[in-house]
């Protein structure tokens, strides 16, 4: 004969009303255990007794199996997913460059040439206005400059929805598409956590550093972003691999910023230069030393910029030159 708990949980109507008075599904049959979905099946289970509460699932993937990702490619049906980096989304055609039919074989010349003019028109009639031609232009621009900077994907994502949150709003009339683009891509490695100054954004800009301070001070502004202040120890990984240094500089110079920055010395500081100083008289103290010079073409930052902040430092560490 079956316990009453376990024909309660048979019964459909008794088991709604106990989801219903308990939505945080705890286990009716231990009374203790939390319902959990497994990883494997997608079964509601508990964590404690293993009874399975709910075990009719979906299985939203394909039915075909694949060993590996070449076999995985070939029997895709399906297309790339949605990108905010290109101006349709990535919802497009294109028109293979191969002069070949679906059996591999090569087509004739009057072929090759209408083939050609159907490449030629699909990329004219890709952009049905030159608001799209603009949005093109500054989405490879953004592209082209998060490459040279090794920005990962999810953050040009990001530069880009705020560009086009920017387009949306008519922040652009009167400025320029590069300076917008590149102030939105420096909001958007601020915004993520991803260390890069303004200095290394203009470099691979092709507008000044003066108008992409202008238009980032603007576009945050007119569109409410929180920027935090940037935190230093975000450069020290990065400088301290391009200068060849170890961990144990990399920790002090840690040690170095967090002391001096509790007693107020980085308010009103550039953060790259005060990663840099620190990481200077890191390498001092670990007898890795490293000249100002090394360290500021590498901080893009002048050295007496560096003197200064180091002075600042080590006065405030109580170290003795």
């Amino acid at each position: 004969m079956e316990s009453p708990t376990r024909q309660r949980n048979r019964d459909p109507k008794s088991t709604e009303k106990t989801k219903e008075s308990n939505p945080e599904r705890v286990c009716d049959e231990c009374d203790g255990g939390t319902l959990i979905k497994s990883e494997d099946q997608g079964e509601l289970v508990c964590d404690q007794c293993g009874l399975i509460v709910e075990g009719t699932n979906i299985d939203h993937g394909p039915e075909w199996r694949a060993f590996n990702h070449s076999e995985r490619q070939n029997k895709s049906r399906v297309g790339a997913p949605t990108t905010q980096t290109m101006h349709d989304k990535g919802l497009t055609t294109s028109i293979d460059w191969k002069n070949q039919d679906a059996y591999g074989r090569s087509i004739s010349s009057d072929k090759r040439n209408q083939m050609r003019r159907l490449r030629k028109w699909q990329e004219r009639i890709r952009t049905k206005d030159a608001g799209e031609r603009n949005l093109q232009f500054a989405l490879s621009e953004t592209d082209r400059m998060a490459s040279s900077l090794g920005i990962p994907r999810s953050v040009r994502e990001v530069a880009c929805v705020m560009y086009r949150r920017a387009l949306d709003e008519d922040l652009i009339r009167g400025r320029s598409i590069e300076g917008v683009a590149t102030s939105t891509l420096y909001a958007a490695c601020r915004m993520e956590g991803i260390p890069r100054s303004l200095e290394e954004v203009a470099a691979v800009s092709r507008v000044e550093r003066k108008e992409i301070g202008r238009t980032y001070r603007y576009v945050a502004q007119e569109l409410g972003l929180e920027m935090e202040p940037v935190d230093p120890k975000q450069y020290v990984p990065r400088f301290c691999s391009e200068l060849d240094l170890s961990e144990e500089v990399e920790v002090k110079a840690n040690e170095i910023i967090t002391t001096t920055t509790e007693k107020g010395l980085l308010s009103g500081k550039s953060p790259t230069g005060y990663a840099a100083a620190a990481i200077y008289a890191a390498s001092l103290l670990c007898n890795e030393k490293k000249t100002q010079r090394e360290v500021s073409d590498v901080a893009q930052v002048t050295e007496v910029t560096i003197r200064n902040r180091y002075q600042e430092q080590i006065e405030a560490m109580g170290i003795h030159e």
